[in-house]
């Protein structure tokens, strides 16, 4: 009898840290991850930077999607709400934090897609005229359960 009232308690117990664990479980997961970036066109220079955004760009994501760097990208067009606010905003989403650390991969894929330091800096240069990058910030979702 003293065995079965032990292992009744056990259990008992066992239930209620079960329910309590079970309560303070999040009613979240986390979701991807996306570095939100927000650029001002400088005037008269949208067409260009929006023929570098269909061309380098969009080879440069494609073939980073490809290798399983990121999830996917996104850009946005934008109404500025003060002549110094954005007017575009870039999105690149992540599967989640850890595939921000994949940059020698990243790094690889680029420099077959758009050529060596040398070259990517000087395509860097040659972008400033068009656009001022204003900043970035990384946005997680939060995915309900």
């Amino acid at each position: 009898m003293q065995r079965l009232s032990t292992t009744l308690l056990a259990l008992a117990l066992a239930s209620a840290s079960a329910l309590a664990w079970a309560q303070d479980a999040k009613p979240y997961k986390d979701g991807p991850v996306t570095e939100v970036s927000y650029i001002k066109i400088k005037p008269g220079r949208f067409d260009d930077y929006m023929q570098f955004l269909s061309t380098t760009y969009r080879a440069n994501m494609e073939a980073q999607k490809k290798a399983g760097l990121i999830v996917g990208y996104k850009i946005f067009g934008k109404q500025a709400r003060t002549p110094q606010d954005a007017d575009l905003i870039l999105t690149v989403t992540y599967a989640n934090m850890a595939a921000l650390d994949r940059t020698d991969e990243a790094e690889a894929v680029m420099a077959k897609v758009l050529g060596n330091n040398a070259a990517q800096n000087k395509a860097a240069i040659e972008r400033g005229p068009m656009r001022e990058v204003l900043g970035s910030e990384l946005i997680r979702e939060l995915v309900l359960k």
